[in-house]
């Protein structure tokens, strides 16, 4: 079933997987001409049967042309049967003409894969307000179909199209067993900067070989969603392009999924760790990075109020500084949670940083700087917050804020 399986997990974590591992997916990238270098810039996931499909997008109120194709193309059959996305330009704030560019990208995949036009869906990254290089991309899907492959070179071909400041590509795969058969789960993603979900802040694509219904997949995705992206910070910014695509292509020959069936949790979980890898992996990959934060909250009254908390700590640029610095300086910590907007009991606040306690009931504990400073130092750093207040409890992830943040994204245009 897979190699390196935990017993205690109900998954199996596949380590050479990709997004084309699960039965019915291929996938490929090459380069069109809209970077400046020669690196992949436009790529697709195709699946042999029109995949049922689910989909999460940002809320900023600025949403990018793509996103009005893909919602129209899911809104007809709920399938999706192609993912077709582009790096370099974010076809974000281009009226009308980008609208025109965003279907003209579905319609030109569509015929060339000889499949209905509304089982196309399309995403963009990459520079805000400026035009598609229209006459290049549609070069670039004519040629695309002949990259495509079930093995994992077009996974990977796929992974670097989507990049755009990203140093890493970002992919998990995971295997379950369900009503006896074994089924695939897998996922890439891109995100670097422009990272504070209120959705999902980055473009992430999900294959499974699963036969699922649709509005069981659907929740699913939403309230992994709320555990997993929503739940990574690197600079407060909520980008004009999220989205998050799941498309099941039902040949693992299981029964259909859904929340009353036996296996359901055992899905449920797998499905979730693909998700909760590809945030982790987004937000140690920040812009500029050098550390992951992990913010762990307990004892809130709710865990919504966790949440909260968690995602102000790990959003404060005075902690990710901080941590930067390697300083043990706790009092941002307890300031961030005094400001999260969330009732907190003042006097019963305790906070680790890795196994080295600070504060208890809110009243500071010596602790070994030296110590502190080695631990910070480390690739890392796990902050703990505990609320005495309840049973609520939240893990957020973030990255430290470096000179590079700003190097990084002062030059991002030129």
């Amino acid at each position: 079933m897979g190699k390196n399986a935990v017993e205690e997990l109900p998954y199996t974590i596949v380590p050479d997987g990709s997004v084309t591992t699960p039965a019915g997916f291929r996938a490929g990238g090459l380069h069109c001409g809209l970077k400046k270098t020669t690196r992949f810039d436009l790529g697709a996931i195709v699946c042999e049967v029109p995949a049922t499909a689910a989909a999460v997008y940002t809320t900023n109120v600025f949403q990018a042309a793509p996103l009005q194709v893909t919602r129209d193309s899911i809104s007809q059959e709920g399938k999706l049967q192609a993912v077709l996305v582009n790096s370099g330009n974010a076809n974000a704030c281009t009226g009308k003409q980008g609208e025109e560019d965003a279907y003209r990208m579905r319609s030109t995949l569509a015929q060339r894969l000889g499949i209905a036009e509304h089982y196309v869906a399309v995403a963009s990254t990459g520079v805000i307000g400026e035009l598609l290089k229209m006459d290049r991309v549609l070069k670039g899907v004519e040629s695309l179909p002949a990259k495509l492959t079930d093995q994992n070179s077009g996974a990977d071909d796929f992974c670097q199209a989507i990049l755009t400041t990203d140093l890493v590509k970002k992919e998990c795969c995971v295997q379950v067993r369900v009503d006896g058969k074994i089924v695939t789960i897998a996922g890439a993603a891109k995100g670097s900067g422009m990272i504070h979900p209120n959705m999902a802040t980055m473009l992430a694509f999900m294959t499974t070989d699963a036969e699922i219904e649709r509005e069981s997949l659907q929740r699913l995705l939403g309230q992994t969603t709320d555990v997993t992206f929503n739940m990574i910070t690197v600079d407060g910014d909520t980008s004009t392009n999220d989205m998050l695509v799941a498309m099941a292509s039902g040949l693992a020959g299981n029964n259909k999924l859904h929340e009353g069936h036996p296996d359901w949790p055992a899905f449920a979980a797998a499905f979730r760790r693909v998700c909760e890898h590809l945030a982790q992996a987004i937000a140690r990959d920040g812009e500029g990075a050098t550390k992951l934060i992990e913010v762990n909250v307990a004892g809130a009254a709710t865990e919504e109020g966790a949440r909260a908390i968690a995602k102000t700590v790990i959003g404060s640029s005075l902690v990710k500084s901080a941590v930067f610095g390697a300083d043990a300086n706790w009092g941002r910590i307890i300031a961030a949670v005094g400001r999260s907007g969330v009732p907190v009991d003042p006097e019963t606040v305790d906070i680790r940083i890795g196994d080295i306690v600070m504060l208890e009931q809110s009243r500071p504990i010596p602790f070994d700087e030296e110590a502190a400073l080695e631990y910070l130092k480390g690739q890392t750093v796990v902050i703990h917050v505990d609320l005495h207040m309840g049973q609520g409890e939240a893990t957020a992830w973030g990255c430290d804020l470096t000179y590079d943040y700003v190097r990084i994204n002062a030059a991002y245009r030129t």
